[in-house]
């Protein structure tokens, strides 16, 4: 008996949450825990939850399965939307899935092996970490630095810079770490990057203080290394807390692969792993799980599930010579297929390709900042050199030409044009995010500027991808309660939709047909539901399923839901000029439907993924730059390739990977927003630059000639770098 079989007849209530622990009780396990997570009888399994959202979905589903017998632990990440489980050798992601659906979540086995180890975001906590203890740093050493404006000389001021030395050059040299690795190196491969004139100017401050502080000069500049070294990491941070800290799609993709199969030789069945099967091999596949392979089917009637893959909302027949991919869902029954592609000659896995070629081409995408930097870097170098050598021809006084030269370079440090874009995106994130949509790539704002044509998907986003019965109250009362009990004993999705729209009748010796319906008898009565050929019915033109009792036949028509501010959405992209295109892996008639509702003349149905991203290569060809919204599995490869991307929050994992920007909720009226905030960003973004450079235009030649010392320039720095963070707030 298997854990779903054992738990039948329990009822789950995906609303209740049970108190939860202290906090460290969660944390810490108990010792007989332990023990048994130290058991080598221990598997550790990994599900995806796409429609898990909030803490009361973490409390239900870790309690839901924590109370199974052979599960060890349960843990849920809402962020990544995933549930890791330890649980005993002979518990399977199979056993697990119908639980989780009794509990009211979707889920689909991921391969833990084909995820990175971490999941943590080291380098931002870096970055905060080095930022907290430059800050910390900065405002001891300008208190010591105002003890010596105010008037401390000889031993009383000696002592104040050597107290300064002491904090600030280890401050430097652990805060300053990200820039001087940078730095080295841009220099090991000849390239002057940002980085570079960043480390000499913090590098050159401290020298010369801390030189200052050896021969009891005047002045010291520790003050202006801290707080140079401070403001680089703010705008470092901020840049980073606008990139993107997801997994690559192209690792999400591979993970969805089903780990394992059930392979059947000389009659006997064995559990084997997909990189043990070999072309030829025949393999079982149990109704509700995935397929593990591409194949032809062999034995066995069902109906499947392509709607990851294709984006068709029905499901399709599949019979003896039925080409099956890796991926597909097997719904009603029981089915042998021989093996004619499996691991990484798999159709899924030739999507995880495309995608990572995608991903790979959309890196090549530089921001406008990193653009700017190439032909501001050398110059930098130039005009602090130059002084140098000037003033020390000049002057003669090698310690007044390096000051001076020191003074050039922090009052060009770029950090307010490092800025420049981090501030904008950061502050446009903020706005957009309170309209319910999420920034993940830097540039994102930068190419959605650009945009000049927007390509769709359908069901899942255009839709809700959730149908629902739209002639319920044409059918008489007896036949509609018919038709919910029979419905109640299948897993079809539109069965599973009608049975929840209904109150069931009582039938008896109900029986699933695989690939055509359910049959039970009512009342005494022989009843169906099901294909319109197997019960008797003329088809209609529309999604439907047919009931047959009494002699007579009944159509129940479904529509699936169009997802609210999708009409005002599309009305304004029109409106801005945009050229509008719809491309669905769904039948013809629902997508010709859609595309007359909404007033989208451009229409494709049936598209598969290389089809999909074949359009979007086509039109990117031509010189459009596509913005691509998109919800499944069919739309990743299509979401990777453009040259900016949305996906709603309920899109699969990997959809939302290899997304720009995510949908947080049903509304889709804020993308029309993100596209003009986008537009008002650039403007901002450019608005930066041009303050950066008039601020260079002042200042650089007050330090050229000497009338800036390195604490008056990393001041005027600060001031520079504080205007542009004014101006990005704007904004909001």
């Amino acid at each position: 008996m298997t854990l779903a079989e054992g738990f039948e007849g329990k009822e789950y209530d995906a609303g209740h949450v049970s108190p939860s622990a202290c906090p460290a009780c969660a944390v810490a396990p108990s010792a007989e825990r332990l023990a048994q997570l130290a058991a080598p009888t221990q598997a550790r399994l990994m599900l995806s939850l796409p429609s898990a959202h909030c803490a009361a979905c973490m409390s239900t589903v870790e309690n839901g399965l924590e109370g199974l017998p052979g599960v060890l632990s349960a843990r849920v990440n809402l962020t990544l939307r995933r549930v890791s489980v330890d649980a005993e050798s002979h518990v399977t992601a199979e056993d697990l899935i119908p639980v989780l659906a009794g509990l009211g979540f979707e889920a689909h086995e991921l391969d833990p092996g084909l995820l990175s180890a971490t999941e943590t975001d080291r380098q931002g906590r870096d970055l905060l970490m080095r930022l907290g203890v430059a800050g910390f740093a900065m405002m001891n050493v300008m208190l010591l630095s105002v003890a010596v404006w105010s008037g401390a000389s000889d031993a009383t001021r000696d002592l104040f810079h050597w107290i300064s030395a002491g904090i600030a050059l280890p401050t430097v040299a652990f805060a300053g770490q990200p820039f001087f690795k940078s730095a080295w190196a841009s220099l090991r491969v000849g390239r002057l990057g940002m980085d570079v004139p960043i480390s000499l100017a913090i590098i050159l401050a401290s020298s010369i203080s801390l030189y200052e502080t050896i021969h009891s000069g005047l002045h010291a500049y520790f003050d202006a290394a801290v707080m140079l070294t401070f403001f680089l990491l703010a705008g470092r941070y901020l840049d980073h807390r606008t990139r993107a800290v997801a997994r690559s799609a192209a690792e999400e993709l591979a993970a969805l692969e089903v780990p394992r199969a059930l392979r059947l030789r000389d009659g006997e069945e064995e559990t084997v792993t997909i990189s043990a099967l070999a072309v030829g091999d025949i393999v079982r596949v149990r109704p509700g799980g995935r397929m593990p392979v591409d194949g032809v089917v062999t034995e066995g009637s069902s109906e499947v599930d392509r709607s990851l893959l294709t984006g068709e909302s029905l499901p399709a027949q599949a019979g003896p010579g039925t080409q099956v991919a890796a991926g597909e869902i097997n719904l009603t029954g029981p089915l042998l297929v021989r093996v004619v592609a499996a691991g990484r000659d798999s159709s899924l896995h030739r999507m995880a390709d495309l995608v990572a070629v995608a991903e790979s081409a959309k890196t090549q995408y530089t921001s406008l900042a990193e653009s700017a930097s190439r032909a501001y870097s050398p110059l930098v170098h130039v005009l602090s050199f130059g002084a140098f050598g000037y003033w020390l021809w000049a002057t003669g006084d090698l310690r007044y030409a390096i000051n001076i030269s020191a003074a050039v370079l922090i009052i060009t440090c770029p950090c307010a044009l490092g800025l420049a874009v981090p501030a904008v995106v950061t502050a446009a994130s903020g706005k957009l995010f309170r309209k319910g949509l999420l920034i993940k790539d830097g540039t994102a704002l930068e190419r959605l500027a650009e945009v000049d044509c927007v390509v769709f998907d359908k069901t899942g986003t255009l839709t809700l991808g959730t149908p629902t019965p739209t002639n319920l109250a044409d059918l008489p009362d007896a036949a509609l309660a018919v038709a919910a009990g029979l419905a109640a004993a299948s897993s079809h999705p539109l069965a599973m939709a009608l049975a929840k729209a209904a109150s069931p009748a009582l039938i008896t010796d109900l029986r699933e047909v695989p690939g055509y319906g359910v049959e039970g008898l009512w009342q005494g009565q022989p009843v169906r539901l099901g294909r319109a050929e197997w019960v008797g019915a003329a088809p209609a033109d529309q999604t439907a399923t047919y009931l047959a009792v009494a002699g007579q036949t009944h159509a129940v028509l479904f529509a699936d839901r169009l997802r609210p501010g999708v009409e005002t959405a599309v009305a304004a992209m029109k409106a801005a000029g945009l050229r509008l295109m719809l491309l669905s892996g769904d039948a013809e008639a629902p997508v010709a439907e859609m595309a007359g509702r909404l007033g989208i003349s451009e229409w494709a149905s049936g598209r598969l993924p290389a089809e999909k991203v074949a359009s979007l290569t086509r039109l990117q060809d031509q010189g459009h730059k596509v913005l691509m919204i998109g919800d499944g599995l069919n739309d990743t490869a299509a979401l990777a390739l453009a040259h900016v991307s949305i996906s709603p929050a309920s899109a699969l994992d990997a959809a939302r990977t290899a997304s720009d920007i995510v949908l947080l909720g049903q509304d889709m009226a804020p993308v029309a927003d993100a596209l003009r905030i986008a537009k008002q960003s650039t403007r901002r973004i450019r608005e930066n630059f041009a303050l950066s450079a008039a601020y260079n235009v002042i200042a650089v030649p007050l330090a050229l000639v000497g009338l800036a010392t390195p604490l008056l320039a990393a001041l005027a720095m600060s001031v520079s770098s504080i205007t542009v963070s004014l101006n990005a707030l704007r904004l909001r």
